[in-house]
C-alpha cells in the first residue's frame, strides 16, 4: 500500500531523472521532461530493478570468484596438508639441491638419549655372535666370568603390565545370640557403593 501510494504522489508530480550506477542522468533533462508522469514512473522503477540486479550480480560474481580461489588451494598454496590435495594436484617440484651431503654437517653436537647407569639397570640380556662374520664358523660363548666388557649396551625402557586390583567385600550376616536377629555388615564409608574405585573411574 505504501509503494503503490509512493507511486501515485510520483505520477501526479514531475519526477527527478534516474540516475545510474556513477551518478549521471539516464536521459537528457529536456526529454525527461517532455515525457508524461506515468512514463517517468514506469523509467524510475525499471532504473530501481536494473540496480538490483546490477547489485545482485556483483555479489554472485564476488561468490564464483571466492569458490574458485577455493578450488585452486592445495598444500603448495595454502596451509592445507598434503593429505587433502585432489589427485589431480601436480606433484610439488623437489627441493634444489644445496651441496651439503645428507645427514649431520661438521661440527653438529650429537643429541643421544643417557645411558642409565648400571645400579638402575633391572634386567641384564647378554647376546653372542653364533657364527664369524667373516668365515662364517661357529662361536661359542665364553663362561660369563670371562664375559668382560667387549659390548655395546642397548637399553629399552618399557612400562610394566598393568593390572586391575580387584577386591571383593565379603558382607557377611551374624545372629544376634541375645534377640536371635541376622544382621549383614554394611560397606565401610571409604568402599565406593559401585563397582569401580576413584581412581579407575578417573582414568
Amino acid at each position: 500500500m505504501e509503494r503503490n501510494t509512493w507511486c501515485g504522489w510520483r505520477v501526479m508530480f514531475s519526477m527527478d531523472v534516474p540516475r545510474g550506477a556513477d551518478g549521471s542522468p539516464l536521459l537528457p533533462e529536456d526529454i525527461w521532461q517532455g515525457l508524461p508522469p506515468a512514463a517517468q514512473a514506469v523509467l524510475v522503477a525499471l532504473a530501481d530493478e536494473v540496480a538490483a540486479v546490477r547489485a545482485a550480480n556483483a555479489a554472485l560474481a564476488a561468490e564464483v570468484r571466492d569458490l574458485q580461489a577455493r578450488l585452486g588451494q592445495n598444500s603448495s598454496n595454502s596451509s592445507r596438508p598434503p593429505s587433502s590435495d585432489p589427485p589431480q594436484t601436480p606433484r610439488r617440484p623437489p627441493a634444489p639441491p644445496t651441496g651439503r651431503s645428507r645427514g649431520a654437517q661438521p661440527g653438529h653436537v650429537a643429541h643421544q638419549r643417557a645411558v642409565v647407569p648400571p645400579e638402575r639397570v633391572d634386567h641384564i640380556a647378554p647376546h653372542w655372535p653364533a657364527q664369524c662374520a667373516h668365515c662364517q664358523a661357529p662361536l661359542l660363548p665364553p663362561a660369563a666370568s670371562a664375559a668382560g666388557d667387549d659390548f655395546v649396551a642397548h637399553q629399552v625402557t618399557e612400562l610394566p603390565p598393568v593390572r586391575a586390583v580387584v577386591t571383593e567385600h565379603r558382607l557377611y550376616r551374624v545372629t544376634c545370640s541375645a534377640c536371635g536377629q541376622a544382621t549383614r555388615a554394611t560397606l565401610p564409608p571409604d568402599v565406593p557403593a559401585g563397582a569401580f574405585g576413584p581412581r579407575l573411574q578417573a582414568t
